[in-house]
């Protein structure tokens, strides 16, 4: 059977995401489940989103939204919307697209299919048998289909409880600046702060093996129940 593959937040850290996908091994019947924030703070933007829509073709792919990704679009066209996503990483990501060397970048260097799957292409979630996937967090009473976006895009993810489904939540938004995923039973967050000097996590979460890579190309493999967490970042 293929495996169930959730990776965390990659904010435009194309090395890291280029590099844990060689050492994991996709297979073709693997499903790949992204948790959100392809886009701001880490270098190449541009690449990660072209990675993203070539997943389409080749697997069972699952690209969530992240705030990130919303703050982007939002950006596109209004200005006051813009200059705050300029402050929130989005001058990393517009550099991404510039046509030459020290350029700013603009907007308008985007190119529409990058806007297209960003607009309309991601998920507010996706579930498995023992499993669902968001990129921030959920109330743990409510369906998931009733969650408000700003639990599943910005609300932080602190020691939760089970959902109400009896599933297990897989998370991002909340970065672990120790490198290590949390997991308290209930919830697993693998933002593990890959554009800070952390790691970009890849989790199968029916075995529970954890592969990482980081922007210096170094990898590591782990298992989830060997994963301590006395103390959440």
């Amino acid at each position: 059977m293929g495996r169930h593959l959730a990776i965390g937040d990659i904010h435009g850290c194309f090395t890291a995401l280029r590099t844990l996908c060689d050492f994991v091994g996709l297979r073709s019947d693997d499903t790949i489940i992204t948790l959100g924030d392809y886009c701001d703070r880490g270098p190449d933007t541009h690449a990660v989103l072209d990675w993203l829509i070539l997943m389409k073709t080749k697997h069972q792919f699952y690209p969530l939204r992240g705030n990130h990704d919303l703050v982007m679009v939002k950006a596109r066209d209004d200005d006051a919307e813009r200059d705050r996503w300029l402050k929130f990483g989005g001058d990393a990501t517009l550099q991404s697209y510039a046509p030459f060397e020290g350029d700013p970048g603009s907007v308008s260097d985007v190119p529409d299919l990058h806007w297209e799957f960003l607009s309309n292409e991601l998920l507010p979630y996706y579930e498995s048998e023992n499993h669902f996937f968001v990129h921030a967090n959920a109330f743990p009473e409510v369906p998931l289909e009733e969650q408000p976006d700003f639990m599943l895009y910005w609300e932080r993810c602190y020691d939760p409880p089970r959902h109400v489904s009896g599933k297990i939540m897989v998370c991002g938004h909340t970065s672990q600046k120790s490198g290590l995923p949390f997991t308290n039973g209930n919830a697993i967050c693998i933002d593990t702060w890959v554009y800070g000097d952390g790691w970009l996590t890849c989790l199968d979460v029916d075995s529970g093996m954890i592969w990482q890579a980081n922007q210096r190309a170094e990898t590591r493999q782990l298992w989830l129940d060997k994963v301590h967490n006395d103390t959440q970042d």
